[in-house]
């Protein structure tokens, strides 16, 4: 599917392309071969496909019934050593198999055996597919015509992101272990690279993630992003559902502005309001505020005298939280933050807690921080207002922290560690940040 170019003045929306997402649906499933007998000296960090000490041959014999079909043996020439047999393209592919707590055949590193293999099919498919297409994909790229960056002026090998190792984590009994630079990301749900429009592959660290402006690449893309990679304001077309970090680098802030804007309108005039934050404001001006602020940015009038009801400036703010690509607690710094929450000695949930804020971005910690402020403001009024720590974490857990597990019985079980940890920071807040 061809792009069209626009006119740098003029944004539009990008035109992603679905070629490779198709691929990825139809790449093969894995298909685990059971061993039927009882193995001795079966690490037990495999289950039932591990078969012992057979033979290539006899592995392939075992594998040769159908496409994706898998299986662990151990080398019957280094003791102690373990391959992966897949079948795939109708040949049995051996890969030298490895675990620190995770599964591993190259770079990237698996909970289980299973994701392994789904992600190896996934990457042998969409690379023997379309070889050619992925060599040419960084030709006629999107990057200047998204309005989520700018790149300089200058050419872009001249200044380029730290380039990552090409480690293909599939290439067959290399036993190599790559290392995995920090900027490479695992991204939940589909993802398309905002460098050149095509869908980013695997199950994990499908690409890279910019920690200055939040641009999402593949990697071989990455070499092509200039490393000082700026927001530009005239692109950043909106306030809500941007990017927190994008958003202030853009308008050159250390906060959103909805964020203190809003904050400033509810303390000179909200604190002593019953139920603050607990009771919604009429929803209809709730969005007409989030219209003015993607409207007018920081000449938004949230005044008295445009909303009298200081209800719609706290609906307002809390729904500028919930429309977060990336919630206020990140998906990388979540499971710190509920660990927290489960740890019964106090020095241990505040050392904790001290940890988890140190893997949240800065842009993220800072607004985080003078939220917490306000909030604890918010308790010393609670004689009026009838809001303390408690019942602000009610609220504010599910609004800044969203579960990256998509099992939905995991996510409904850490809604009271959500609360807990908002309570927490509150109440910690002079001591934590």
């Amino acid at each position: 599917m061809a792009l069209t170019l626009f006119d740098t003045d003029e944004y539009r929306p990008p035109v992603w392309k679905s070629y490779l997402y198709q691929l990825q649906q139809e790449a093969p499933h894995p298909r685990r071969i059971t061993c039927t007998c009882e193995v001795e000296n079966r690490p037990k960090y495999y289950g039932r496909e591990f078969h012992g000490m057979i033979s290539r041959e006899a592995a392939d014999q075992l594998l040769s019934m159908a496409e994706g079909s898998y299986l662990i043996r151990e080398s019957q020439r280094q003791l102690g050593t373990y391959t992966l047999a897949l079948r795939f393209g109708s040949q049995t592919r051996n890969f030298r198999l490895y675990y620190d707590g995770k599964h591993f055949v190259g770079e990237k590193r698996f909970e289980s055996i299973h994701d392994l293999v789904t992600d190896g099919l996934i990457t042998l498919y969409i690379e023997t597919k379309a070889a050619e297409y992925i060599a040419k994909m960084t030709i006629n790229p999107i990057y200047e015509h998204i309005g989520y960056t700018t790149l300089n002026r200058e050419p872009a090998y001249k200044k380029h992101m730290p380039a990552l190792k090409d480690t293909h984590d599939w290439k067959e009994s290399t036993g190599e272990d790559g290392v995995s630079e920090k900027r490479v990301h695992t991204f939940r749900g589909p993802h398309w690279c905002e460098y050149c429009a095509n869908f980013m592959w695997g199950l994990i660290a499908q690409g890279v993630k910019c920690a200055d402006c939040g641009l999402n690449v593949h990697k071989q893309c990455s070499k092509m992003v200039p490393n000082d990679c700026k927001p530009d304001l005239k692109h950043v077309k909106k306030v809500y559902s941007c990017d927190l970090t994008t958003l202030v680098k853009a308008h050159i802030t250390k906060r959103p502005m909805v964020v203190d804007m809003c904050i400033r309108e509810i303390e000179s005039r909200g604190l002593n309001s019953e139920g603050l934050y607990r009771v919604s404001g009429f929803s209809d001006l709730i969005e007409d505020v989030k219209m003015a602020f993607d409207r007018d940015g920081e000449k938004a009038d949230i005044s008295v005298n445009m909303y009298e009801d200081i209800n719609i400036i706290t609906g307002a703010l809390k729904l500028y939280f919930r429309d977060l690509p990336i919630p206020l607690i990140t998906y990388d710094a979540y499971p710190k933050f509920i660990d927290s929450a489960k740890t019964l000695d106090p020095d241990e949930q505040l050392e904790t807690l001290h940890e988890a804020l140190k893997l949240l971005p800065p842009a993220h910690c800072e607004t985080l921080r003078y939220l917490m402020a306000h909030l604890k403001r918010v308790t010393l009024h609670e004689k009026e207002n009838l809001m303390n720590a408690e019942n602000l974490g009610i609220v504010f857990g599910p609004t800044l922290m969203r579960s990256p597990e998509l099992d939905a019985m995991a996510a409904l079980n850490d809604i009271r560690y959500q609360r807990l940890v908002v309570e927490m920071l509150i109440k910690n807040e002079d001591i934590l940040f």
